[in-house]
């Protein structure tokens, strides 16, 4: 429960730190005031934002280190714990001596055996297939003669 708690706070305080550094101005912000934007810092007094973001952010920095340290202290401490199976306690194997088993092939004594009396076993036809069309290849191509195309130029009259 404790390093739950702790875990969040770690990620709050984290995003804190984050966002304070990013609000922060860099160094070289201080040359743009000399030019007529010094008014911009103002809002947190006169002495600037740079002493209250550098002491949020300080502050944050140590409470962030503290609660790593616990949570490595609480990680390192844990309590071993057991496994519910390996309390039980194995129970000894009960060993059976397998009879041989043999198969034999009733064939169809056991399906006319599941038939109905009185029915008789009829075939139906076999299907025709496409494929039954189709002539044996014997190796012989047929070549039929070419048909003598006519002249329909001849016929027409001048």
């Amino acid at each position: 429960m404790l390093y739950n708690v702790l875990l969040i706070v770690q990620v709050v305080i984290s995003v804190s730190i984050i966002g304070l550094v990013l609000i922060q101005h860099g160094k070289g912000a201080d040359a743009g005031a000399a030019f007529g934007s010094g008014a911009s810092g103002t809002v947190f007094g006169s002495r600037g934002s740079g002493s209250f973001l550098s002491r949020s952010t300080a502050i944050l920095a140590t409470l962030f280190f503290a609660n790593s340290l616990a949570l490595a202290w609480i990680v390192a401490h844990k309590p071993e714990t057991t496994s519910l199976v390996d309390g039980i306690v194995a129970a000894p194997a009960v060993t059976q001596e397998a009879k041989p088993t043999t198969v034999t092939d009733k064939g169809t004594e056991a399906v006319e055996a599941a038939k109905p009396e009185g029915t008789t076993e009829t075939t139906p036809p076999a299907a025709k297939s496409p494929a039954d069309d189709i002539p044996a290849d014997t190796g012989e191509t047929a070549v039929k003669p070419a048909t003598t195309a006519t002249d329909k130029a001849s016929d027409i009259p001048e």
